[in-house]
């Protein structure tokens, strides 16, 4: 029988890592009504999700796609990708990460309802002061 894991809450929802190895890593992510994830992308892994409850609309890259129970969605490393619940129940669906490195600082927020967007890097002055 499986091991019940503590869920890792967010502002948005939450999730709970069901299964981990050097190679994937699977999470169970919970999406409150109303609420969306962090427009974003990740340099070293690739993401399947696959609705299981509610609805919502995926961003991936320019698409926005409606999901429902028994979607999937592909998100390969490096695309910009967020879900928003539209729905009034939870959204939930399961997350398969595949790749080279899982840590949760391998995400960068380009955009975030909660104010944790990732800072915009500044940048070098370079040349002649007059030339700036």
């Amino acid at each position: 029988m499986p091991t019940e894991r503590k869920s890792d809450p967010r502002p948005w929802g939450g999730f709970r890592v069901l299964r981990e190895a050097k190679d994937f890593k699977v999470k169970e992510v919970m999406v409150a009504p109303g609420r969306r994830l962090s427009l974003q992308y990740h340099r070293r892994r690739g993401e399947h999700w696959f609705v299981v409850r509610g609805q919502g609309v995926v961003t991936r890259g320019e698409e926005e796609i409606p999901v429902q129970p028994g979607a999937a969605v592909d998100l390969p490393a490096g695309t910009p990708h967020r879900v928003h619940n539209t729905g009034d129940e939870l959204l939930v669906f399961i997350e398969v990460q595949r790749g080279d490195y899982f840590g949760e600082d391998d995400i960068k927020r380009l955009a975030d309802d909660f104010g944790r967007a990732d800072a915009p890097r500044a940048k070098k002055k370079t040349g002649h002061p007059s030339l700036r």
